[in-house]
């Protein structure tokens, strides 16, 4: 199969052909018709997780077809049509018991701790735990994008920080997080601030219901924040992951506020600086959130079908194999307004 292969981290990405993976026990082969391309893959072509190993294929948003199915697979046929979120529990533990499998010790994740979807077939496990049928009404490309950042906003939003109707959130990062998290909120009846740095990206998020906007050209944001919303926003999600987002989001939050911090904070020299201080005066909930597990898809997923929420109205580019190679090693750099959808077959 073609695949697009990173030999070390910060390597540029080639395009070439390799072995198809075959599927493990509990596992099965996809055919992937559409994969994402997010800040998350940049990171791992960075090196800054520890679950990879060079050489790589990254990829971790995903849909397709079942063409393979290993053993003891009991739920799913071989031409079903699946996503799956980018983090796979073992379908074993007290955690994937429980529904949370996004939480799971022994997790797996296409594109970090095995070979990932920029590719024209990946392998995955634990099938009937993971994987998440798509409703004949959802394209493959709507479907890819719900796997990292579309599922992930909505559980930041909904299962962790409980933002409710009438509440105001402030979003930093207009990406496809955040703009996925403008959608969301908007849907649930909140008010939103939208924080970036690319004006064409707040334009963006002004077109999917953000109340006010706000330019990440230095200023206070906190501020600027207050002045709109005296006291802060009830909720803040951290749709990047850089100390200076973290702290806006947090700046930007009312006493009793909450953060969903969304955007991975690599510790590049240390730990990541986050204003503690704060936090503890103002009593403020910090809220990871790590994906959201295939049991929690069916609600996401009726809101999709019902046309309240509409993720395919992120999708900015499809883009070939050759293109992502090109494309991946300046993502963290890039000023693309939503989500970057990849074609294997191009």
């Amino acid at each position: 199969m073609r695949a697009v292969v990173v030999d070390q981290a910060t390597s540029q990405p080639e395009v070439r052909e390799v072995p198809r993976p075959t599927a493990p026990e509990g596992g099965v082969v996809v055919r992937v018709v559409a994969t994402g391309m997010c800040r998350s893959d940049w990171h791992a072509w960075a090196g800054h997780d520890d679950d990879v190993t060079f050489p790589h294929v990254p990829g971790h948003e995903l849909a397709g077809e079942l063409v393979e199915i290993g053993q003891g697979v009991a739920r799913w046929k071989i031409g079903d049509r699946v996503t799956v979120p980018f983090v796979c529990g073992c379908g074993r533990c007290e955690w994937c018991r429980s529904g949370n499998a996004q939480v799971c010790p022994d997790q797996e994740q296409p594109g970090f701790t095995h070979w990932g979807s920029f590719a024209e077939h990946v392998a995955l496990h634990a099938a009937d735990t993971n994987l998440v049928a798509i409703p004949e009404q959802v394209d493959f490309a709507t479907a890819a994008g719900l796997g990292c950042r579309f599922a992930t906003a909505y559980r930041a939003l909904v299962g962790r920080a409980r933002l409710a109707a009438s509440e105001w959130v402030t979003v930093v990062g207009a990406g496809g997080v955040g703009l996925s998290a403008v959608m969301i909120a908007r849907a649930l009846g909140a008010h939103v601030i939208a924080v970036d740095r690319n004006p064409g990206a707040l334009a963006v998020a002004t077109e999917l219901g953000a109340d006010h906007t706000l330019l990440a050209d230095g200023s206070d944001i906190a501020s600027a924040v207050d002045e709109l919303v005296p006291g802060g926003s009830h909720v803040a999600v951290d749709a990047v992951g850089s100390e200076q987002t973290c702290a806006n989001a947090i700046l930007s939050l009312r006493r009793r506020g909450r953060l969903a911090q969304v955007g991975l904070l690599p510790p590049l020299e240390g730990h990541p600086r986050v204003p503690m201080a704060r936090v503890i005066a103002w009593e403020l909930d910090l809220l990871g959130s790590h994906g959201m597990a295939a049991t929690d898809y069916p609600e996401m997923l009726a809101l999709i079908e019902t046309g309240e929420l509409q993720p395919q109205r992120l999708i900015e580019r499809t883009i070939g194999l050759e293109e992502a190679a090109r494309l991946l090693p300046a993502f963290d750099r890039t000023s693309v307004a939503g989500m970057t959808m990849i074609d294997p077959t191009r």
